[in-house]
């Protein structure tokens, strides 16, 4: 039976565990360990590296790479069968590394636990380890301390709890022994002290009523371990055209084989020839291909502060439809600012964000007076301080009072100064049930009173209000326009302090006989935005990208966040956590495109949400940093986590990690990774164009009954130098100008999706005009001349090499013609050209390498009939790009004249 610790008494709770406020017996927690076990965050038996190694060499592309070493040794070609032996290798570590890392996430939440605990057993305090902790132990934490455990508040002081790591909750949170009702959500459980988050302020003792794995903390590691990490759309797409390619080339050059042979052919040549023709059209360069792409992609990424922990990670990125991300710290800076002040009548903005001292007071009518001493109340009713100089400072306390001390030091009231000059001879602290603080101050022979707090509590307090100066009579007009005005700033997502001080003597100053204060003003705070955040989400929207905010925060403050940084307008629905709970997944997934922020979410919630929008088609990344983020984090198609303010959680389940928690150099990521899947497709349509027309010459010439237009040598050379440099320097092409201005690809879609002028056309051309210059030649100089087969053989062995060199120039670019792009965009694409047809050159006209591949001396005429032929590859896919140019044109001027 679920128990809701929350809705409880304090009396109820300690009745329910049969503990007291004085512990447990030593012979009782004896008893209750054999019974709950350990405090700790126990693993699911996890895979060993031997396995995960072995798993592997069960992918069938390596079967494949495998298989086509062995040909490649068995024909004698031992250097493409090292290259081939050296793309297994890379592909097996590869996968290791991926796999053995995605299994240290849980080991990761283990780590996360603190060694020793104040505990109360036998009416005693005492020291314990935190795994020796059981359900009706009485904790003791104070200020600092991380909680141990799953605990309900029973005795509590000026109590506050840093949650963010567990819920999002950007500020820390107070904490009380109040019940609560049932269906409050795990971020508003005030009553309640959850494993792994931080005492803040103040003190209290806990009655422990969940331990290990029955703790949330033990539950989002459940989570974790009951998700599948599954293979990217990247990953799946790659692993089946390569297996479709590979059993249709095999089998084709099987079946050609056959039919050789049924014309006569020995078996020896015959089996020489099929094996290089079922090695030439394997494409076992794919893999190279796409890790070298991806490893330059990860290179060109770290440089830009985004680490990616799985290769595939790259592509997937390119991919995505919607960006759901954390708020605190990722969005915004995770540094409270005062964003807008308000003194009697008059409002001023405040510029400058975070703990700089950079910014100013945007308004010259308020009372300079007014300003100071309203400046004074914020940085003297403060426990906060500043640490370091200029560009290194930095401030320790509470985020609140923080973002006040920086509020007093712009107005030029500094904090160390006024400290010194005003010094604290009293104080009342803030509580939960007071909600207010306040300070008494002594300068010369007088006293100060200087008090902060929520508004309806300080204005209850006050009998005048501070105008130009002077202290005058606070009316219930001006007491209602200030309440007014407060619910008008919180509306905007602000946390809003009301400030007010009175001339006192010390000993008239009590909590039950408060003075009658005078209201200085209103101060609105939040944590603000990144400044470049905006410019990134724009760049999201105008490459066709969701971006979705998930918090821990209140509704109103991320409704403000979310609008200021472009995510949301009016329009725009917010769910929130509670909300949620009460929506089952199909109705989430019916409106989960039309929402855009969700607020005070729970770790189900975010993986609820995932669901529906993967539920919808869409490729779902997700940003996070803290603990209750891990199980999303894996969950999504792709998990980013934030490398400073990251809990080794969070980086472990995610498939990539921003170095600079800078949610701006997702964009970079997103760009990098379209270019990536640009260029394997690139890869792909210049490779399989070339390959498909090799096995379509050969197989016709079987048919036909014409000689072998290459010898096993001659494909395993095309082979080798097509396939090779060229191949690999285009997936190292810059990205396209407008990459960022394109939709996201449809996830479903084909890889060859618009590819297929170049698939069909050019093994078509190709296998044409070879064939055709084949047959010229021999019915010029005889069909039984040696010297004619052999004239015939080369000039088709050097038109196959020179195609593709050409060919690969206007691969560069499926959509931009080549007079377009940037001649020396891509050095090595160029270089590799030049170097291939330099060495086809010496192997064509140099004796012993004629002799070597049974080549002979072509004439200038021959020459230039076979370079003419070999750039109608070039020029055909020219005009492809060129005619869809006017289409897409065309189409655009339709478009807007029916508008």
């Amino acid at each position: 039976m679920t128990v809701y610790w929350h809705a409880l008494t304090k009396e109820e709770v300690l009745e329910t565990l049969r503990t007291s406020v004085g512990g447990l017996t030593g012979e009782e927690v004896r008893k209750r360990i054999s019974l709950y076990g350990r405090n700790e965050i126990t693993e699911e038996k996890r895979i060993s590296p031997v396995l995960i190694f072995a798993k592997q060499l069960k992918e069938p592309l390596i079967i494949i790479l495998v298989a086509a070493t062995m040909f490649s040794a068995f024909v004698g070609d031992l250097v493409d069968a090292l290259v081939i032996i050296a793309i297994v290798l890379l592909a097996i570590t590869v996968g290791f590394i991926q796999g053995y890392r995605s299994e240290k996430a849980v080991a990761a939440l283990k780590k996360m636990i603190t060694v020793t605990t104040r505990v109360i057993r036998d009416n005693e305090e005492r020291i314990v380890d935190v795994r020796d902790l059981v359900p009706g132990d009485v904790i003791v934490v104070f200020a600092g301390d991380r909680v141990p455990a799953d605990a309900y508040v029973i005795e509590e002081f000026d109590l506050e709890v840093d949650e963010a790591p567990l819920t999002g909750e950007s500020v820390p949170v107070s904490k009380n022994a109040d019940r609560l009702e049932k269906q409050t959500p795990v971020a508003d459980r005030k009553n309640i002290l959850h494993m792994i988050t931080t005492v803040t302020r103040g003190r209290c003792k806990a009655v422990v009523f969940a331990t290990g794995m029955g703790t949330e903390l033990g539950k989002i590691a459940t989570e974790v371990q009951k998700i599948d990490l599954q293979k990217t759309p990247f990953e799946i797409r790659m692993r089946h055209i390569s297996k479709l390619l590979s059993i249709i080339m095999l089998t084709v050059a099987g079946i050609v084989s056959v039919l050789a042979f049924l014309h006569g052919y020995q078996m020896p040549e015959l089996l020489v020839w099929g094996i290089s023709l079922a090695v030439a059209a394997v494409p076992e360069a794919l893999p190279a291909v796409i890790v070298t792409s991806l490893t330059i992609g990860i290179y060109r990424m770290a440089k830009q502060n985004a680490i990616v922990r799985r290769l595939p990670a790259v592509e997937t990125l390119g991919s995505t439809t919607v960006i759901c991300s954390d708020k605190t710290g990722t969005l915004t800076r995770g540094e409270m600012t005062v964003r807008k002040i308000y003194l009697y009548d008059k409002f001023a903005d405040v510029t400058g964000v975070g703990y700089s001292f950079k910014g100013n007071i945007m308004d010259n009518t308020i009372h300079k007076n007014d300003l100071l001493l309203f400046a004074r109340t914020a940085a003297l009713c403060n426990d906060a301080h500043v640490k370091g100089l200029e560009e290194n400072v930095s401030i320790i306390g509470d985020p609140t009072e923080a973002a006040l001390v920086v509020f007093a030091n712009k107005v030029g009231v500094i904090k160390e100064k006024i400290d010194l000059e005003f010094p604290r001879v009293h104080e009342i602290p803030f509580t939960s049930e007071r909600k207010m603080m306040t300070t008494i101050h002594r300068t010369g022979d007088e006293s100060q009173a200087f008090v902060k707090g929520a508004t309806e509590t300080v204005l209850n307090q006050c009998s005048f209000i501070l105008i130009n100066g002077k202290s005058l009579p606070l009316d219930e007009n001006t007491r209602a326009n200030i309440l007014d005005t407060n619910n008008e700033m919180a509306s905007q997502g602000l946390r809003v302090l009301g400030l007010a001080y009175k001339q006192i003597d010390k000993e008239n100053f009590t909590e039950d006989h408060p003075p009658h204060l005078t209201f200085v003003g209103l101060v609105g705070m939040m944590d603000p935005p990144r400044t470049e955040v905006i410019n990134a989400v724009e760049q999201c929207k105008s490459a066709g990208i969701d971006v979705v905010m998930i918090t821990g925060d209140h509704k109103l403050t991320a409704m403000a966040v979310a609008k200021e940084i472009g995510i949301i307008d009016k329009s725009k629905k917010v769910i929130t956590g509670t909300e949620l709970d009460e929506i089952d997944i199909t109705a989430l997934t019916e409106q989960v495109e039309d929402t855009k922020v969700y607020s005070r979410v729970s770790p189900e919630n975010k993986i609820k949400i995932i669901h529906a929008l993967k539920n919808k088609g869409h490729i779902v990344a997700m940003t996070g940093d803290g603990i209750n983020d891990a199980p999303a984090l894996k969950a999504a198609d792709i998990g980013i986590a934030m490398g400073i303010t990251g809990t080794q959680v969070a980086k472990e389940s995610a498939s990539m990690i921003l170095a600079d928690d800078n949610f701006a150099s997702i964009v970079s990521a997103i760009r990098e990774g379209r270019r990536i899947f640009d260029n394997v497709k690139k890869y792909l349509i210049y490779l399989l164009s070339v390959n498909i027309s090799e096995v379509i010459i050969l197989a016709f010439s079987v048919i036909a009954g014409w000689p072998f237009p290459l010898l096993a040598k001659h494909i395993l050379y095309i082979n080798l130098a097509t396939d090779g440099t060229p191949a690999i320097a285009l997936g190292l092409e810059p990205h396209e100008p407008d990459i960022m201005k394109r939709k996201p690809r449809d996830p479903k879609e084909s890889i060859f999706s618009g590819a297929k002028k170049w698939l069909v056309g050019i093994p078509i051309l190709l296998a044409v005009i070879s064939l055709s210059l084949f047959w010229f030649v021999l019915e010029s100089d005889g069909w039984e001349s040696e010297y004619a087969i052999s004239k015939a053989r080369t000039m088709m062995f050097g038109l196959m090499v020179f195609f593709q060199l050409f060919f690969a120039l206007s691969c560069r670019s499926l959509k931009h013609n080549v007079i377009k792009l940037n001649l020396l965009g891509n050095k090595l694409l160029i270089c590799s050209l030049i170097g291939e047809s330099m060495l086809m050159l010496l192997i064509m006209n140099y004796s012993p390498a004629q002799e070597i591949f049974d080549l002979i001396s072509l004439e200038l005429t021959d020459w230039v009939i076979m370079l003419s032929l070999a750039t109608t590859g070039f020029v055909y896919s020219e005009i492809i790009k060129f005619v869809n140019k006017i289409n897409l044109k065309n189409s655009v001027m339709k478009n807007q004249i029916g508008q």
